[in-house]
């Protein structure tokens, strides 16, 4: 069966992106859990996340006659269904098997974009066929030079659009409940790792029909091999602490739209103008690297007034619903990222976990727009954030 003819039992049986996540954790073998869940440190700031949204209120207005809410973005030059984009989530095929096909399939058939990680389970050639021209591919910046380059041509190659350079790892983050549920960064196949791959059935099948899940954008090169080498690809070759230089350096490698994701502090959005970015994502990497950040939502007012237009800014970090998205729109972001939200959908549901999850936003989206008495989004300029 298709998506469609599914859709109306499956907005009833899960109307909600937490309802996909309470059956994704069920699915899901512990580890796997926690690589996707886990913040660092105390993981305040997971929950901070979440609670700066509520804070932020939209009045209503009514008395507008019927409304047909259209949605339909314009970024970098190409007009997307909605606007949400599909965000990189390293190791997506860890959490669930084929999850970035699955989710190049969704980006492809909701016309939305979808972000590919360099440390994905599958390689931007693989996801070609998949995704059409909604193709993103972020990059962890590697240290070699000629490296980064071979990576950046196979993804334009491949018919990628707009990278992403991710900036906010300056370190790696402790993750302390990712270590107590058994992955370090140099994770290997142990007995625990096979015992809860027994005690949840359906990801262990489908991890044997589609291999374990590696680094197969770069272990072609000859210092990675497996997924055992995750540890070798992010300590001999990973480039922490970034500068301005290597970000100017990218820019004149990559042809097309390209962004650096992870900034919060208005002069660093100021720097990304100054040095020719497009755009800027503003994001706390989803709670996983600084627990005494600010939450995204917070940062994100600051970082529009400072940038006045000049660059695209696109909003991350917290987006569970289309409440989220209106809120961020509101507050002046140009377009948003969802990533955990969708991992939830195809740990759900497999196949078209994706396609309800983009579905659940879209609607929500549109609802909430209509709540509020607005037909288009350029219409929330004129809202009274309080």
């Amino acid at each position: 069966m298709d998506y469609q003819s599914q859709r109306s039992k499956l907005l009833d049986k899960y109307p909600a992106i937490s309802d996909l996540a309470t059956k994704a954790k069920r699915r899901m073998p512990p580890v796997a859990w926690a690589y996707l869940e886990t913040g660092t440190t105390n993981e305040d700031l997971l929950a901070r996340n979440m609670d700066k949204f509520k804070e932020i209120i939209l009045t209503p207005k009514f008395l507008k006659g019927e409304l047909n809410p259209i949605i339909e973005t314009e970024l970098f030059g190409k007009t997307y269904a909605a606007p949400i984009g599909i965000a990189p989530i390293g190791l997506s095929g860890l959490m669930w098997p084929r999850a970035e096909m699955m989710l190049a399939e969704t980006s492809k058939a909701f016309n939305i974009p979808y972000c590919l990680s360099t440390v994905a389970a599958e390689t931007p050639e693989t996801l070609s066929p998949y995704i059409g021209n909604n193709g993103w591919f972020q990059l962890y910046p590697p240290r070699e030079p000629e490296l980064r380059r071979k990576i950046l041509r196979r993804a334009k190659d491949a018919g990628f659009k707009a990278l992403i350079i991710t900036a906010d790892i300056p370190t790696p983050s402790r993750r302390e409940r990712t270590k107590r549920a058994g992955m370090t960064i140099t994770s290997k196949i142990t007995p625990r790792f096979i015992w809860e791959g027994i005690t949840h059935p359906r990801w262990t099948i489908e991890s044997l029909r589609n291999g374990l899940p590696r680094l197969r954008t770069v272990e072609e090169y000859p210092e990675f091999m497996k997924m055992i080498s995750v540890g070798k690809f992010v300590k001999e070759q990973q480039k922490f602490n970034l500068s301005w230089d290597y970000c100017k350096e990218v820019r004149d490698e990559w042809d097309g739209p390209i962004i650096i994701k992870g900034l919060l502090h208005p002069a660093d959005a100021l720097e990304a103008v100054s040095i020719g970015m497009d755009g800027i994502v503003v994001s706390n990497h989803g709670a996983r690297q600084f627990d005494g950040a600010p939450a995204s939502i917070e940062a994100l007012p600051k970082v529009v007034s400072a940038v006045k237009g000049k660059i695209k800014i696109i909003f991350d970090s917290g987006i569970r619903n289309g409440l989220d998205v209106l809120r961020a729109m509101a507050l002046g972001a140009d377009f948003t990222l969802a990533g955990r939200a969708f991992i939830y959908g195809v740990g759900a549901l497999g196949k078209y976990g994706g396609h309800h999850a983009a579905d659940i936003l879209i609607e929500d989206l549109k609802n909430n727009m209509t709540q509020l008495g607005i037909e288009s989004l350029s219409e929330l300029v004129e809202q009274k954030v309080t």
